[in-house]
């Protein structure tokens, strides 16, 4: 684990802890019984790959620990509406405060503003979390093989199929995707990010996409901004793709979208 994923962690261990204090697991089971259907994520990225050419997880992002501030301005019910509008399959909403200025309303205000699937992405480390995403509505969560133990993702993933929420596990490098690949999760994401040196290099996707087996959806994130490096990633057989950063920095997104995406989602429009 690399140092700033060490203390990412640690700090989100006293926050959970904190949590636990502030609602009661009992509490948020009953708010979670209370959320409507869940939506299927894995199902929306299948068949937009299949019928759009590529599925895209569009990422709400304010801030980050490597870029620092992205978008200053950001309203997270805007931007669902955007990037549902230029064709997005999924959402990605970061949760996480000290290190992303993320909020828990974003996720449930971004829900809310469309009928996306949606992704809460925050380090996952405790059941109770899996818990608290589906009572925020979250339809899927987010896996970070470098910050998780294989006993303790398998605890997480079975809870998560408990709420009936699909599952993203995400690796960085071939020793973290052959863990990845014995554990019950159909959505695999290869992180081009380097925690370590945080650089970001496409290649990383190119030498593990093909240890991916068919059966699994591979999910190819960071360091996308261009529908070239779509497709680029296409090549080896990435289909689904996560971006944030080269989304929210534009100042329109619905068009960022449609550009990224090579107007695969507008044409399946007219068509339709």
């Amino acid at each position: 684990m690399s140092d700033v994923l060490e203390r990412i962690c640690a700090d989100k261990r006293c926050h959970i802890e904190a949590r636990k204090v502030e609602r009661p697991l009992a509490e948020l089971e009953r708010l979670a019984h209370s959320r409507g259907p869940v939506r299927d994520f894995t199902s929306a990225l299948i068949h937009a790959s299949n019928d759009c050419g590529f599925g895209l997880i569009a990422e709400i992002k304010k801030a980050s620990p490597s870029k620092g501030l992205i978008r200053p301005d950001m309203d997270a019910r805007t931007l669902a509406r955007a990037y549902q509008e230029g064709g997005a399959t999924c959402l990605s909403v970061l949760t996480d405060l000290p290190y992303f200025q993320g909020r828990d309303d974003d996720l449930v205000a971004a829900r809310k503003a469309v009928s996306l699937p949606v992704l809460r992405k925050d380090f996952m480390l405790d059941p109770y979390q899996v818990t608290e995403s589906r009572a925020l509505g979250a339809d899927c969560i987010l896996l970070i093989m470098a910050a998780l133990a294989d006993k303790d993702a398998r605890i997480l993933i079975t809870t998560a199929q408990q709420w009936g929420m699909d599952v993203l596990v995400e690796v960085h490098d071939s020793t973290e995707l052959e863990r990845a690949l014995t554990l019950d999760a159909r959505l695999i994401g290869l992180n081009n990010r380097n925690l370590k040196t945080l650089d970001v290099n496409l290649a990383t996707t190119e030498l593990l996409a093909p240890r991916v087996p068919e059966d699994r959806i591979l999910v190819c994130e960071s360091g996308l901004s261009t529908h070239r490096d779509l497709e680029r990633m296409a090549a080896v057989g990435a289909r689904c793709f996560l971006v944030g950063e080269s989304l929210m920095r534009n100042k329109d997104v619905t068009q960022a979208v449609r550009d990224l995406l090579g107007g695969f989602p507008a044409q399946a429009m007219a068509k339709a």
